[in-house]
């Protein structure tokens, strides 16, 4: 028979066990990070369904290249000018709210696109029916990348927050990697129109489990207190959300104004601008380019495009990972952000070099190199979370958006024109590689030193009481 001392004994190394497991952190955050992770990939797929079906779209409904181009930009019109209010919004009622109130109406005028076919109009109708609803697509995705960046400095210290950046960033590729094929095969074999249904509906689908499923840091019934404790203490904003609601904090027009007034955080927009105008040739144009400029099938094009995207997620990883290794390893903050911004920016300027091919083997190992060094430099987020003011995060992240997005309305009608004009992409290929160049010089030239901002504080109203 055993003993009570033996029971107690054989006990006491469960209990060190049991209370070791307890001590460890812990790595739910990962499993927020897989959730926005997914959002991220339906959200740029969402954007990617007219740049696939867009040369059946213009076939059906008798769209010139120009009127196409316009269609193009609705998107980054609204994007653009959703962003300041957007980030508002999440300072004001959260992450929560707003990203999952977002998912879902843009999810509806996704599928609501697919319906323009069913009026009977064409040409001019058609364009003006799709540009309201590529604009409304716009608008109310507006706050999913600046909800991203909040839900990161929340969730993730500094020296995963580049990895974390990196991983919901690269969903771009993803979604071209996984979503384009399949939306390639739903124009070949069902109809353009599936394209944006089917989109839809997924999109629809994500915003019930994240209502469901998803709760900021402080009340999350499934993050350890060990785990909650380790990225507090290692620089997570965890009660972002919790002091906001405490606080409810306003700030003036003059504090709000210091995000135009520095210079550092004009190299962040410069780089943000040139990056964007890079993802939409990409988002846009690139799919048309290759079945116009050269002669591929629709589903040729899904399978070409699929391969560089799938680089791109590759160089989006790498460049978050190198940055948060760097700074692990001692280097500053601003040297390990700006060394996988400018290496990326460079090897993405190359897409212009397509130019001098012939073979559709080189063009797709150019633009496969391109595809890398975009992700590779998709570092700007992560910089902003990094930088942002603690109590403006989200309305940081809409300016710096909204400034980076104005490339998504001159992209798309410059690169129109230039088919319409010239009847051929070289000059385009040109105008977008020449994008490269300029990212750079923003983040090595006009750029300081990556460090949290702090807003000096309005005491007008102070002087004028005393």
């Amino acid at each position: 028979m055993t003993s009570p001392t033996d029971v107690s004994d054989n006990a006491k190394p469960l209990v060190r066990e049991s209370a070791a497991e307890a001590a460890k952190p812990g790595h739910f955050r990962y499993v927020v990070l897989g959730m926005i992770f997914a959002i991220t990939v339906i959200n740029y797929a969402d954007r990617a369904t007219l740049s696939i079906a867009g040369t059946e779209v213009s076939r059906v409904l008798n769209l010139d290249p120009v009127m196409l181009g316009m269609v193009f930009s609705a998107f980054a019109w609204a994007y653009m000018i959703g962003q300041i209010p957007g980030g508002w919004l999440l300072d004001k009622f959260g992450a929560r709210r707003v990203y999952g109130c977002s998912l879902v109406l843009w999810s509806v005028f996704t599928m609501l696109q697919g319906t323009v076919g069913w009026f009977g109009v064409s040409g001019i109708s058609a364009a003006i029916m799709l540009f309201f609803l590529r604009f409304m697509l716009g608008l109310v995705e507006s706050p999913a990348f600046p909800a991203n960046a909040r839900i990161v400095a929340c969730w993730f210290p500094t020296n995963e927050r580049g990895t974390a950046t990196s991983l919901f960033n690269s969903a771009q590729y993803m979604a071209i990697g996984v979503f384009t094929p399949i939306m390639a095969w739903l124009t070949h074999a069902l109809g353009w129109e599936h394209v944006f249904l089917w989109m839809g509906a997924v999109g629809l689908f994500a915003g019930i489990l994240w209502f469901a499923f998803y709760k900021e840091p402080h009340s999350s019934p499934h993050i350890k207190p060990a785990e909650l404790e380790h990225i507090r203490a290692n620089g997570a904003l965890v009660d972002l959300e919790l002091n906001r609601r405490a606080s409810r904090q306003k700030f003036t027009f003059r504090e709000v104004m210091q995000l135009f007034q520095s210079r550092t955080l004009w190299g962040i927009y410069i780089g943000q601008y040139c990056i964007t105008s890079m993802s939409y040739f990409f988002m846009t144009w690139f799919p048309i380019y290759l079945i116009k400029g050269r002669g591929m099938t629709v589903m040729q094009a899904g399978w070409v495009v699929a391969l560089p995207a799938i680089c791109g997620f590759t160089g989006g990883v790498l460049g978050g990972v190198m940055s948060d290794y760097m700074i692990r390893r001692g280097v500053s903050p601003s040297k390990a952000r700006k060394t996988p911004f400018v290496l990326g920016m460079f090897f993405a300027a190359m897409l212009a070099m397509a130019n001098f091919v012939s073979t559709d083997a080189a063009v797709i190992a150019l633009m496969t190199l391109a595809f890398f060094g975009k992700g590779l430099s998709a570092i700007g987020w992560a910089v902003m979370s990094d930088t942002a003011p603690e109590k403006m995060i989200g309305l940081s992240g809409g300016v710096f958006n909204c400034l980076g997005n104005v490339a998504g309305i001159i992209t798309p009608v410059v690169i129109g024109y230039i088919v319409a004009a010239t009847g051929s992409f070289n000059l385009a290929l040109w105008f977008v590689g020449a994008h490269g160049l300029l990212g750079m010089f923003g983040y090595l030239v006009v750029a300081g030193k990556f460090e949290r901002m702090v807003i000096k504080p309005d005491n007008r109203e102070n002087e004028n009481c005393s």
